[in-house]
């Protein structure tokens, strides 16, 4: 097959998040997901269905966590009250989204369901 004739495969967006603190890790976590979510501020425009791919990195650990997912939260510029552009990336339910929820969820113990705003609900 030429290299014409093979059908182009979007290779998903990488986006890179480091949070440093548990309340801006709490702002941006998204626990109402099946499999957990983050939002990421970014002034790159995405679709809700977009894949991505993160480098997700938590607190003081120096790990990048890579982890793919899904758009399914846009904030777009401009956004009723002041709100961060971005877009909120469902976790996959492979391992490795896996792995950060629990992570993600181990870090906010505690702290979750608690009522203070967020960057999505």
């Amino acid at each position: 097959m030429s290299e014409q004739n093979r059908p182009h495969v979007a290779r998903p967006s990488v986006l890179s998040l480091n949070i440093n603190s548990k309340s801006a890790l709490y702002a941006a976590y998204m626990p109402f997901l099946a499999n957990g979510g983050i939002f990421v501020p970014t002034p790159k425009s995405y679709a809700l269905g977009d894949e991505v791919f993160m480098l997700l990195q938590l607190m003081d650990d120096p790990t990048k966590h890579p982890v793919a997912g899904t758009v399914v939260w846009v904030t777009p510029q401009g956004a009723q009250g002041g709100k961060t552009q971005g877009v909120g990336v469902h976790f996959s339910s492979e391992e490795s989204g896996k792995s950060v929820r629990h992570r993600i969820e181990q870090i906010l113990a505690g702290h979750l369901g608690s009522n203070r705003p967020t960057h999505t609900l």
